[in-house]
């Protein structure tokens, strides 16, 4: 139980609800389809958390062979921001390298097994999804093609945990498609996206020291961040609006727009960390969950975690609102 612990913590759960929020939008949208399987939704939803932490290994693996850590652990304390803690479990030698990537490979083989299940039952459509899943998840830090080195990355995880992972989870739920799953899943896969460039942002100067190509790196200007920064974070707005005037969605969709303040307050704060990366926040109830932000303060990343988490609560409660939207629909 220890080592389930142990695993589960390095596999970076704290990131699971840019997954498993929208899985969970995508099957409760197929709830009222006539072919609607619980036990299918499900299979489909426990499938995608453990891809995703399979996904999360398999990146520290593969940074951890490509020496980007100790780059980057090196860089923390000097006047450039950036942040420890990477792969700390490898660096103390609590797990070795082989332990990690049979820990990652068995993750990704229950995930696997669980779509094996769903394409049993729900036919060739869902295999095709789960090969394009898989490649594009190894290939992200995965050499030959090291995605995430060549400014792909954040496209890439948009596209799993946005189209992808909605199209798929929604499918093995009901066994069929509708235009509308296609327009919330791509603002979805837009937020996450947005995590991810939020992400790069803050690690602009360790991603260029190690020569990882993120986005952000390969923009370089910070004015054109930001430009990028606000439309990943008011595109899947318009997007909604688009759906509601189009009738591709009901009304009720526009729920999601109470969440377009918190999306404001994060550009505000990107913009805060261009011109005064000094400045402090203190979150808020209404800003949503930031775990162990006492401990982040005082391990010196309360400016990396307040942004990440505030890009990662908008997509969440984004999600928690379409939920709300799906059920008044019907």
């Amino acid at each position: 139980m220890k080592k389930i612990r142990f695993w589960l913590k390095n596999a970076r759960p704290v990131s699971l609800p840019q997954s498993i929020f929208p899985a969970v939008l995508a099957a409760m949208m197929a709830f009222h389809s006539s072919g609607f399987s619980l036990l299918y939704s499900i299979l489909a939803i426990t499938g995608v958390v453990f891809l995703h932490l399979s996904m999360n290994l398999f990146d520290d693996y593969f940074d951890y062979k490509n020496h980007d850590v100790k780059i980057r652990n090196a860089l923390a304390g000097n006047k450039t921001f950036s942040r420890v803690g990477k792969c700390s479990y490898l660096v103390s030698k609590e797990a070795s390298l082989r332990e990690l990537f049979f820990v990652a490979t068995l993750f990704l083989l229950f995930a696997t097994v669980l779509g094996g299940i769903i394409f049993l039952n729900r036919g060739i459509f869902i295999l095709y999804l789960m090969l394009i899943g898989g490649i594009l998840g190894i290939t992200y830090s995965a050499k030959p093609f090291c995605l995430s080195y060549r400014g792909l990355g954040e496209l890439t995880v948009g596209i799993m945990f946005g189209p992808l992972l909605m199209t798929g989870v929604f499918y093995a739920s009901c066994g069929d498609y509708m235009p509308s799953v296609g327009i919330v899943s791509v603002s979805v896969g837009l937020l996450v996206v947005n995590i991810l460039f939020t992400h790069s942002i803050l690690d602009y100067h360790p991603d260029k020291y190690v020569r990882k190509k993120t986005l952000a790196v390969l923009i370089k200007s910070t004015k054109v961040q930001f430009i990028f920064s606000c439309f990943f974070t008011l595109s899947p707005f318009v997007l909604i609006v688009y759906g509601i005037v189009r009738d591709y969605l009901s009304v009720w969709y526009a729920l999601v727009l109470f969440t377009f303040p918190l999306g404001l307050y994060l550009i505000y704060s990107i913009d805060a960390f261009f011109r005064y990366p000094q400045k402090q926040f203190t979150p808020c109830f209404l800003m949503g969950p930031m775990e162990n932000w006492e401990r982040r303060k005082q391990n010196g990343i309360a400016w990396f975690s307040f942004r990440w988490f505030l890009s990662r609560n908008l997509t969440m409660f984004f999600c928690l609102l379409a939920m709300i939207a799906s059920i008044l629909s019907f």
